[in-house]
This record gives structure tokens, sequence and C-alpha cells, in this order.
């Protein structure tokens, strides 16, 4: 059985990345013209994992593409004790790296303390967050994504979700009810 967002969640979900993405657009068109300088923080910012993205859109792509669900992890890499546990005992192991090369798509949306982030990756966090009511860490969602092409909005399909785990085993067999619901 897959878990339903609510159409209200959903339409606030939409409504947040549709003023993510124009405000992206324009901040980029400003920056561009203003001094033709590249920001050297949005360029160079990575997921704390390796081999996670941290752009909804690259994974939307890629999810369309193989097939594939996302799966997001909803972190808090530089101060949380579960998070780091979680990164320590699962998502670093190379049996939880293969097995996810084949079955989902890696979403990293953190939400540090200490270091800065991309401003428009903040806001693409912090509207993923109200969207599947994240309240806290580490939590980590399984969903398909829809895009309506002419509103430029995404709809979700939430699949299930999950927090920390113990082991890879625990872990992928948990996600893997969750895409075969």
């Amino acid at each position: 059985m897959s878990i339903k967002l609510s159409s209200k969640v959903l339409a606030i979900f939409c409504i947040y990345i549709s003023v993510f993405l124009s405000n992206q657009i324009n901040a980029q068109t400003d920056q561009n013209s203003a001094n033709n300088m590249s920001n050297p923080v949005a360029e160079t910012y990575t997921a704390e994992n390796p081999g996670w993205l941290v752009s909804v859109d690259e994974a939307y792509t890629i999810s369309k593409k193989t097939g594939k669900p996302i799966m997001a992890n909803f972190t808090g890499s530089d101060w949380c004790g579960w998070c780091k546990r979680l990164t320590a005992s699962v998502f670093s192991q190379d049996a939880f790296k293969e097995w996810a090369e084949k079955n989902v798509v890696l979403l990293e949306l953190d939400f540090p303390r200490r270091k800065v982030i991309p401003q428009n990756i903040q806001a693409q966090n912090a509207s993923l967050q109200q969207a599947f009511q994240v309240g806290g860490y580490p939590t980590v969602w399984v969903f398909n994504l829809l895009k309506d092409e002419k509103l430029n909005q995404y709809s979700i399909e939430a699949l299930g979700k999950t927090g920390y785990t113990s082991s890879v085993e625990e872990f992928t067999a948990g996600v893997e009810q969750m895409i075969k619901k």
C-alpha cells in the first residue's frame, strides 16, 4: 500500500517548486548579466555522501530515464548524530552502494548548521521538507515524481518512509518492500 500525501500538501509542494524554479532562473539571469562571474559555492557543492545527487531536477531526470524511484535522505550532515550513524552503518557500505545503483536514485537533502550550501539548494530542501512534513532527522522518503511540463510543477507519488536502521540488510529490505507495493 503506498502512502498518499494529501492534495493540500501536494499543492503546496507544487507551488513551492514553481516559485523555487522561477526564483532560481531569475537569480541566475541577474547574476550572469550583472557581472558574468560564477558562484564557486554553487558550482562545487556536492552531497556529503559520494554518489548522491543534490538537485531534485537532476534526480527526476535520472528517475524518469531509468524508471527507478527517488530515495531522498533528509539529513543534518554536520550535526545530527543519528544521521552520521546511518551514513556509517548503511550509506557508506559497499553492499548499500551496489544495491542503490540497481534500485533507486539517491537524493541528499541536507540541513547543515555549520557549512554553507547554495541558496537555491536551501530553498529546494526546505520545500521538500515541508511537502513531506519531515520533522526529524534522518528521515528517508522513497517516491516517484511526475512533472507537468506546461506548468513546470511536480506531483509526488510517495511510496514510503523510514529512518535510522543499523544494517544495510534491514534498510534495503524495508525500502524494497516500499518499492514493491
